[in-house]
């Protein structure tokens, strides 16, 4: 062969190449909602060919494992999966009114979760930095879907009206969609966010839901909320056995007041009786939880965390309301059998030792960096941790100079009024003398 006829043999190769290409195109399969699906969903699978003059396509549908085509359309729904739809797929064409033929697609993995607990997929919800809070943090809460994160949308709830540990229902929170993509944050927490909050999933269609998540609650903290939750004795930890007292006071002496309770376990319900505002409890380490006053409308004050420990452990006497800044705050590491007078221990804060071998712990200027979780050590042991919260300074003077001079100044016309009549009564007496 001549060297001048080698482009003309190259072409030729070029183009017989092509035509192969041209007739066979490639296959491409794709699943939704997720290759990583749970049982009970509808899964989808379709079969996509690229070829230029075909217009209709055949198609054969193939699950490891098996020789024969169990589909021709080109998408294929399997509805309510189960393990056995678990495997790798794939597909091809051929054309309905022709000759080509595509190459087979990519065998594609199904993965399909069983659970030993539940009919449907789990969630899980978090909390981002904290559940304590003061009013003005921004908090985040996160929902997640336990083995998958595609094409899922969100709802978000919070736990409302319950009347005893079986009756509660789920309130839909109505600005919900700001937690469309597993994230709902508020900027701006205020008293009313306080409550106990879930979230739960839905995708495809028909909609698959996901299990109600675990509970999750906010406790927010303000500076002049309008009732009281009064405790006695007052501090934040007990011993098992101790008697505690839980009253709603209200400031401006409104009823409807209820005292009720979250505990560890996860279990709300009333502390208080049907009728009144006040509840006494011989202490378990079950009373455990986070106690508040809740109105007949449902607004919920004042949370309180208590912690019950063992009759032989070791308490931290602290504060159970905020501390605010510039006080004086006093810590005690208790032992039952133990005065505090004769008690030393080592004191820490958020993990890490602040104070060594002493008999209190006091801080005479309380600031917000103060903030956080303490807790005590000592030979016998060492206490729960207490979370103790700041509040600024100043604003309950502010209202009170405030209310001071609006009642002044609301009262200084009619003082004018009451001098003026006076000086011309006087000057009228004083006339009718002359």
């Amino acid at each position: 062969m001549e060297l001048s006829q080698l482009p003309l043999v190259l072409l030729l190769i070029s183009n017989i190449h092509s035509e192969d290409t041209e007739e066979n195109p490639k296959a491409n399969l794709t699943i939704t909602p997720d290759l990583h699906v749970f049982r009970g969903e509808s899964v989808t699978l379709r079969c996509d060919i690229n070829a230029e003059g075909v217009s209709s396509w055949q198609y054969s549908w193939y699950k490891e494992g098996s020789d024969y085509a169990f589909s021709e359309l080109q998408e294929y729904t399997l509805r309510s999966v189960t393990e056995i739809d678990a495997g790798k797929y794939s597909c091809s064409g051929t054309e309905s009114k022709g000759s080509r033929r595509s190459l087979m697609s990519d065998a594609v993995p199904l993965t399909v979760s069983d659970f030993s607990i539940s009919d449907r997929a789990q969630t899980a919800l978090s909390v981002s930095p904290q559940n304590w809070l003061t009013e003005g943090d921004s908090v985040t809460l996160i929902c997640e879907v336990y083995g998958s994160s595609t094409g899922w949308t969100f709802s978000w709830y919070i736990i409302s009206h319950y009347s005893d540990h079986y009756y509660f229902y789920y309130e839909p929170l109505s600005d919900s969609s700001r937690g469309a993509e597993g994230k709902y944050t508020v900027s701006s927490v205020a008293l009313k966010h306080t409550g106990v909050y879930v979230c739960e999933a839905e995708r495809g269609k028909p909609p698959y839901k996901t299990e109600m998540s675990n509970t999750q609650p906010l406790w927010v903290t303000g500076v002049s909320p309008p009732v009281s939750l009064v405790i006695s004795p007052s501090r934040a930890q007990h011993f098992t056995s101790d008697s505690l007292s839980l009253s709603c006071e209200d400031k401006s002496n409104s009823t409807g007041w209820r005292v009720r309770r979250y505990t560890d376990k996860g279990w709300m319900s009333d502390c208080s009786s049907e009728t009144g505002s006040t509840c006494t409890i011989s202490l378990t380490t079950s009373d455990t939880g986070v106690y508040w006053c809740q109105s007949e409308s449902g607004e919920n004050y004042n949370p309180v965390n208590i912690t019950v420990h063992s009759l032989f452990g070791v308490i931290l006497e602290s504060p159970v309301h905020p501390v605010t800044e510039g006080d004086t705050l006093t810590l005690h590491c208790l032992y039952k059998s133990t005065t505090p007078a004769k008690l030393r221990a080592d004191f820490y804060k958020d993990g890490s030792l602040v104070q060594s071998q002493t008999s209190e712990m006091i801080i005479t200027a309380v600031s917000k960096s103060h903030e956080g979780f303490y807790y005590c050590k000592r030979p016998e042991g060492e206490s729960p941790k207490s979370w103790i919260s700041v509040r600024a300074s100043g604003s309950d003077s502010q209202i009170s100079v405030f209310n001071i001079l609006s009642s002044g100044l609301a009262s200084f016309p009619y003082l004018l009024v009451t001098v003026v009549l006076i000086v011309k009564c006087c000057r009228m007496r004083g006339n009718t003398t002359e």
